[in-house]
C-alpha cells in the first residue's frame, strides 16, 4: 500500500522538527534564557506623580512638534528628535538656535521611558526634569519660561488643550513638563526582526545574525552594558574614547575615578539607522564602532572592565554587524499634530 504525503505537510513536519531541534539546543546551551531577557515589556511605565492620559499625551505631542517653543519660532523638540530619523537628528552634534551647534549629539528618544536617569552624563533624574533644559538653553531653543507661558496663553488652541488635559486652562511649567514627558514616554521601539525571532520565528533573522547574537552576548562583551529589551542597562561607562577634558559624568562626581570620561550607555534600538555614533558623533559607521571596541580604547583607570581588546575575527565582526541590523524596526510615518493657534 502506498502512502501519499503532500509536499505542504512534509514541509510543515520538517519545519516543526527544525524548531524542536533548535529549542532542544537552546535548552542545552542557555540560549533560550538569554533570548528571554530581551523580550519587550507588555506596558510602558508611567509614574504615579504623572499618570498617562490621552489628552495629556496629545497636548505633549502638540508641544513637542511646535516651533513656538523656540525664540525664533523655527526650532522644535522634533528638530533634534525627528521621528523620521529614529527620534534623533542624524548629526554629529545637535544644532539649535545657535548655528555653531551644541557640544553633544542629540540622543534618540526611543524607549526613553525605560532608561532614566537621562542625559549623556545622567544629570536629569527623569524626563520631566529634562524639559526646560533645551527650551531655555541659549544655544538650543533660547526661550525663557515666562515668554513660553505667555506665548502659549495667547493661543486659544493651547488653552483648550490644557483644559482638556488638566481640567482648567492654567498654563504652568509643571504642566508643560508633565505633558511633554507623557508624550515622550510613548516613544517606544517598534517590532524588529530580532523581536520576531526571540518570539519564535526562526526565519526572522539570518544565520549570520544568529551567530552575531552569540558574539554579542559572549566574546564581544556587548551585553555587559547593552542588555535587556532596550539594549542598555542605563549605566555610565568610560569606553576608552573620550579625551581632552571631555569627562562626562565625572563632572558630577569629580572624586570618582571610575566615572571620569563615563557617558550613558545608549539604546541599540534602530542603531543601524542612527549614525554617527558616540556621545560626540565622532564615529561615522557601525563597522568603525565594532573596530573601536575590538581594539579596546584608551587604557586608563576609569576605563570599564568590559572594554579590552577582543581579537574578533573578520567573520565575527561581519556576523555582529548582521545582528545589529536586525534591531531596526519598521515604523510608519508619524502623523504630525495640528498646530492651529
Amino acid at each position: 500500500m502506498k502512502v501519499w504525503v503532500s509536499l505542504a505537510l512534509l514541509a510543515a513536519c520538517m519545519l516543526l522538527g527544525q524548531r524542536f531541534a533548535a529549542t532542544a539546543a537552546e535548552k542545552s546551551d542557555g540560549t533560550a534564557e538569554i533570548r528571554a531577557g530581551y523580550r519587550r515589556p507588555a506596558a510602558i511605565p508611567f509614574p504615579d506623580r504623572n499618570p498617562y492620559s490621552v489628552s495629556k499625551a496629545a497636548l505633549g505631542k502638540m508641544l513637542f512638534f511646535d516651533p513656538l517653543l523656540s525664540r525664533s519660532g523655527t526650532v522644535s523638540c522634533a528638530s533634534c528628535h525627528n521621528p523620521s530619523l529614529s527620534w534623533g537628528d542624524g548629526l554629529a552634534r545637535a544644532v539649535g538656535e545657535d548655528p555653531k551647534g551644541l557640544p553633544l549629539r542629540a540622543p534618540t528618544l526611543i524607549d526613553v521611558a525605560f532608561i532614566e536617569p537621562l542625559g549623556w552624563d545622567g544629570k536629569f533624574k527623569d524626563i520631566e526634569s529634562v524639559t526646560f533644559g533645551p527650551i531655555t538653553g541659549r544655544s538650543n531653543m533660547n526661550l525663557t519660561e515666562p515668554e513660553l507661558i505667555t506665548r502659549l496663553s495667547a493661543a486659544p488652541a493651547y488653552l483648550d488643550a490644557f483644559a482638556s488635559a488638566y481640567g482648567d486652562s492654567a498654563i504652568t511649567r509643571p504642566r508643560i513638563e508633565a505633558a511633554l514627558a507623557t508624550f515622550e514616554r510613548t516613544i517606544v521601539a517598534g517590532e524588529s526582526p530580532f523581536d520576531r525571532w526571540i518570539m519564535g520565528d526562526e526565519t526572522a533573522i539570518s544565520a549570520a545574525a544568529k551567530r552575531g547574537f552569540a558574539v554579542f552576548n559572549g566574546k564581544g562583551r556587548c551585553s555587559n552594558c547593552h542588555s535587556g529589551p532596550s539594549f542598555t542597562d542605563g549605566s555610565f561607562q568610560d569606553i576608552g574614547t573620550a579625551k581632552d577634558g571631555d569627562i562626562g559624568r565625572g563632572r558630577l562626581f569629580p572624586t570618582s575615578q571610575k566615572l571620569q570620561y563615563a557617558f550613558k550607555t545608549p539604546t541599540l534600538r534602530d542603531v543601524a539607522k542612527r549614525a554617527p555614533y558616540m556621545h560626540d558623533g565622532s564615529v561615522a559607521t557601525l563597522e568603525q564602532v565594532i573596530e573601536l571596541y575590538d581594539q579596546g580604547g584608551i587604557d586608563r583607570p576609569s576605563r570599564s572592565p568590559s572594554i579590552k581588546p577582543l581579537a574578533l575575527t573578520a567573520e565575527e565582526k561581519t556576523d555582529l554587524l548582521a545582528f545589529l541590523q536586525t534591531l531596526t524596526a519598521w515604523s510608519p510615518a508619524a502623523p504630525l499634530p495640528d498646530l492651529l493657534r
